[in-house]
């Protein structure tokens, strides 16, 4: 299995991969730039090749870059719009720079507009984005959100609707990655068996499971349906610890590449909450019952 985590590039891009081969993942995740800057510098060639060095010596794969906070390629305000479209071209020139696998986006926000708008917003964006790149190689992933206001991307008729036009209009490779608080938190329940297996179909029958590569794995401080997007480590939120054990072993899902994006407020946190993913993903057919819910 692909287990990882996302670190830190603030002492280098190498280092990021060697923080994540120090604590013990396979996978991990990047900004490629400050999450927080709309401009950013290409990586140096210098610094490309000791990550590449680094992955290949850890077999750290694949790399998924997320991309940056500001970036709102659904907003309705023209002058934002291009704004973000120009940023996250950086991020698509980046990502290709450093070689990364994969390339994360939330589809953005629409507020005070349609649906439809934002949508068509999203398209087009991403459509600008790409114009003139040479694209191969790279998948951008569209993230499932908590739908929260006037975010998209809740509703997975959303994400596809976009796939399925950014691939006609683009020439990206479009894909998804589906994060289990932000299911959790838009009425997808994951805690229970038959909830469970209710969402894995409807995934597969809007998504198609083989559109899924990476899963960003983090348990939810807030409960099944509050449409807030707060993490939590893993088995200490409303997703629980049984939750995750059916999500790691499920015979459609335990291929894919899953990031841990949870709060490490402690030291030990990264491998504690790395270790517990391994630990579930075990099949163990002779484990004891399980402990009640955390918080049920």
């Amino acid at each position: 299995m692909r287990l990882g985590l996302h670190t830190s590039i603030s002492k280098s891009l190498e280092h990021a991969a060697l923080k994540a081969a120090e604590v013990g993942a396979n996978t991990f995740q990047i900004f490629s730039a400050s999450p927080r800057t709309w401009r950013a510098s290409p990586p140096a060639a210098s610094e490309v090749k000791l990550l590449h060095r680094a992955r290949e010596r850890h077999d750290l794969h694949p790399l998924v870059i997320h991309d940056n906070y500001l970036i709102n390629l659904a907003s309705c305000t023209e002058s934002l719009r291009q704004q973000s479209t120009q940023a996250f071209r950086g991020e698509i020139e980046r990502a290709l720079a450093i070689g990364a696998e994969y390339l994360v986006a939330h589809p953005g926000n629409c507020k005070g507009h349609s649906v439809e708008q934002g949508l068509h917003s999203v398209i087009r964006s991403l459509a600008e984005a790409a114009q003139g790149l040479d694209t191969r190689g790279l998948t951008v992933l569209l993230e499932n959100t908590a739908g929260a206001g006037a975010a998209l991307g809740s509703r997975l008729e959303e994400l596809a609707i976009i796939r399925q036009f950014a691939a006609q209009f683009t020439g990206l490779r479009i894909a998804f990655c589906i994060d289990t608080c932000h299911l959790l938190a838009s009425g997808f329940d994951l805690a229970t068996a038959g909830g469970f297996k209710q969402t894995v179909a409807e995934i597969d029958r809007v998504l198609g499971i083989e559109n899924v590569p990476v899963i960003h794995a983090n348990d939810s401080k807030a409960p099944l349906g509050s449409h807030i997007d707060r993490h939590e480590q893993i088995g200490h939120g409303y997703i629980g610890e049984q939750g995750f054990r059916r999500i790691l072993n499920h015979p459609k899902l335990r291929a894919k590449a899953f990031i841990l994006e949870v709060p490490f407020d402690q030291e030990g946190d990264e491998m504690r909450n790395l270790e517990m993913l391994k630990k579930l993903s075990r099949k163990n057919r002779n484990r004891a019952p399980a402990a009640p819910h955390p918080k049920r």
